[in-house]
């Protein structure tokens, strides 16, 4: 068995399955401490139910468990209980003002159903995005974004319809059942958090709007100076982990396959020698190295060895450690046109530069030059390009002497070509075959160089001359492949990071910034563009720039239209990008660089965030409706809704947090992702508690000033808000 890749499939399910179960319990336990435990086991129930419903659109749509979307279960199994915590919550809020049951349940679903139903729809819309993203890494998306997505609406008609009947037919509703102490213990943690932390820090906020807007902003800002000053790192995509490396050499063409199994023997022998010296130290007495498997081809002068390592996990080494040491240890291969080590990534090349131009004596020299500095990068390995050479070749060009004769370099490699490779003169029928006759030079004729130098020329006049006579000869190797992009010449480097983890867009900078002006200086000719990974992100974001925009405007839109205001739609939008803080700082924390899976985090955070903001918007507004002071309102709104704001997020995040904390190799390529979510969340419900307050605020007295100046007059805070004004246009109830 030379490569097995259900080996690592495996590792990868069983590391998601396990953070998943351990996600979904902690989840489980966070929703009995802090929501009532008869209403947490209803609510937990929906996690069941929307997963089944799931699976059965999934098979239709020939969604497998597989890696991306067993990581979209692991996402949405906090986000499923949002809206079941938010209608549970409301509904007990009904049955304590002295409401039935049943009365309870359907008014305490009905108030808060439209602000549900449009928080479940942005979160769709923003992951919706996936299923435009192009590239590798939209594959990866387009999984994550179905069990969401289809996941979600499972549980909006669990919420609505069965969440509602269970509370209110069940216990949960019962007087007289006394809370447990760790209920009462809990829920008076919960009310000194409300009442002793965030009450004042609300009310100072609101009454100081200004400065309650300029901390967010300076943070927000600093963050932003934290990854463009390189605190903290970016890259295009995480690395991944494999179990085999592969080692590839490339001889010059018309190497003979001894010369090539000589130094794939060198390059064996210092794999072994580094299997030595790594599995030494070992406690479990295993090798590092499985196997070698060395083969030459496809052509003589190429040869490859595959390099199968312990599994991952339990080498407890990352493969690029290995890659390097094997590289130092078998050194530089001078006879070599290129010996590249590793796995190339499913997303090409960190580095990846495509010089194109017509002129080829500066498009070589730029490259040469290009591939010097590149070397000099200790960061930088494997520095390839793909202007290879081929097989020696005689370059014939014609003497002044040829052109006074009346000859053309075609007719003269026409009278080679038909000397040394043959003439067709004749076809004869033998029975039913026809033979073709053809005519060269006797094989001793056709043997040397000089043989080909006294080959005679004829002329149109029936002249013959030797052909050293009227050409000149020259030997060089020929181009294995001549490649054109946007109809020039086009010449690829390329080159891997020493270390995997480094920074490929600090890399990319360093390139465009510093090596690459003073070489294109001195080319004018020549110009760049980037392949690679830095090409990959540039497809996958142009793909989603485009869809991010549309989905934001339906956003803005729902918005509207659930609050009737734009102004409204408009605030809440505004908190979205304060949510980076919590990505950039998150990755910080964990010395993650922020790389494009990152990004996808962000997306999905897109509609996390808007979710708690109507909820705490749909409040302020019903309490404006019922007579409240305009301060008074947006106090009360945003301490009835501490609660269920508090526990959706931390629900979220503990969903989440088994798989950040996981040291596992097969984890890293997830791990960005699941920091942006449970990072960007934790900072969303500081916003949403306080900054989304403190700019309706802001907003309602910017509105005050501007009708003022307008008017004449100062109108009170309460008349110009939407909630207000919509209620003298309502129908009064019979």
């Amino acid at each position: 068995m030379i490569r097995d890749g259900a080996v690592v499939v495996n590792q990868r399910i069983d590391l998601l399955l396990e953070n998943g179960i351990v996600g979904s319990i902690l989840v489980l336990i966070f929703l009995a401490l802090f929501l009532k435990f008869r209403l947490a086991f209803w609510v937990a129930l929906g996690i069941p139910v929307s997963f089944f419903g799931m699976f059965i659109l999934a098979s239709i749509y020939g969604i497998s468990i597989n890696i991306s979307s067993l990581f979209g279960m692991i996402i949405v199994v906090g986000i499923l209980v949002d809206d079941g915590i938010v209608i549970s919550e409301n509904i007990y809020q009904h049955y304590e003002r002295g409401k039935s049951p049943t009365k309870a349940a359907v008014d305490g679903t009905l108030e808060v159903l439209p602000a549900v139903f449009s928080a479940i729809v942005t979160t769709v819309l923003a992951f919706s995005i996936f299923f435009f993203l192009e590239g590798r890494i939209g594959d990866f998306a387009n999984n994550i974004a179905f069990v969401v997505i289809v996941t979600l609406l499972f549980s909006l008609i669990e919420g609505f319809f069965i969440l509602p009947g269970h509370v209110a037919h069940s216990n949960s509703l019962k007087k007289g059942i006394k809370d447990g102490v760790v209920e009462k213990k809990m829920a008076a943690f919960m009310d000194w958090m409300k009442k002793k932390l965030y009450a004042p820090i609300l009310k100072f906020c609101i009454n100081n709007h200004t400065m309650g807007l300029a901390v967010p902003i300076a943070v927000l800002i600093l963050s932003i100076a934290a990854v463009r000053g390189g605190i903290v790192k970016t890259t295009f995509f995480p690395p991944l982990e494999f179990d085999v490396i592969s080692i590839n050499l490339t001889m010059p063409s018309g190497t003979s396959s001894t010369v090539t199994s000589k130094w794939l023997d060198h390059l064996e022998k210092a794999v072994f020698e580094v299997n030595k010296e790594f599995s030494a130290g070992r406690e479990d007495s295993l090798k590092i190295i499985r196997f070698v498997d060395k083969r030459v081809g496809p052509s003589i002068n190429t040869g490859l060895l595959n390099v199968s390592l312990l599994d991952a996990e339990t080498r407890d080494i990352p493969s690029f450690k290995i890659t390097n040491a094997i590289r130092e240890k078998a050194g530089n291969i001078p006879e070599a046109d290129k010996v590249s080590y590793g796995i190339r990534s499913i997303f090409g090349k960190p580095v990846s530069v495509f010089l194109l131009g017509n002129n080829l004596e500066e498009l070589n020299n730029a490259k040469e030059e290009l591939k010097a500095e590149l070397g000099k990068l200790s960061q930088l390995k494997d520095i390839v390009d793909s202007d290879q050479e081929g097989l020696r070749e005689i370059d014939i060009k014609l003497k002044e002497k040829a052109h006074l004769l009346g000859l053309t370099l075609q007719q003269v490699i026409t009278q080679v070509r038909q000397g040394f490779f043959g003439s067709e003169v004749q076809r004869l029928q033998r029975g039913l075959d026809e033979v073709k006759v053809w005519v060269r030079y006797k094989e001793i004729d056709r043997r040397s160089v000089g043989k080909l130098e006294d080959m005679r020329i004829r002329t149109d006049s029936g002249q013959e001359f030797p052909l050293r006579e009227i050409a000149f000869f020259e030997v060089k190797r020929g181009l294995i492949a001549i490649n054109h992009l946007n109809g020039k010449r086009e010449i690829n480097v390329e080159a891997d990071l020493s270390d995997p983890s480094a920074s490929a867009t600090d890399m990319v900078a360093e390139v465009n910034n510093n090596i690459l002006p003073p070489i294109l200086s001195k080319y004018p000719s020549v110009t760049v563009e980037y392949g690679g990974q830095s090409k990959a992100a540039s497809r996958t974001a142009g793909s989603g720039s485009k869809v991010v925009i549309v989905v934001l405007i339906l956003i803005f839109a729902i918005i509207a239209l659930t609050f009737r205001s734009t102004l409204q739609a408009v605030t809440v939008l505004i908190t979205i990008p304060f949510g980076i803080i919590g990505v950039v700082w998150g990755h910080f924390v964990h010395g993650a660089p922020i790389s494009f899976l990152s990004a996808y985090g962000i997306l999905a955070l897109i509609g996390i965030m808007v979710n708690d903001s109507l909820v705490l918007v749909n409040a302020f507004n019903n309490l404006l409706k019922k007579g409240k002071t305009f301060k008074d309102a947006l106090y009360e709104a945003g301490l009835s809704r501490f609660r269920p704001i508090v526990l959706t997020s931390v629900t979220t995040i503990a969903g989440l947090g088994p798989l950040i904390l996981e040291t596992s190799f097969q984890a890293k390529f997830l791990i960005p992702m699941a920091i942006s979510v449970a990072y960007g969340l934790g900072i969303a419900t500081f916003l949403t508690l306080l900054t989304l307050p403190v700019l309706l605020a802001s907003f309602n007295a910017l509105r005050s000033n501007i009708y003022w100046l307008w008017e004449g007059k100062r109108p009170t805070a309460e008349e110009i808000e939407p909630a207000v004004r919509e209620l003298s246009v309502e129908i009064p109830e019979n």
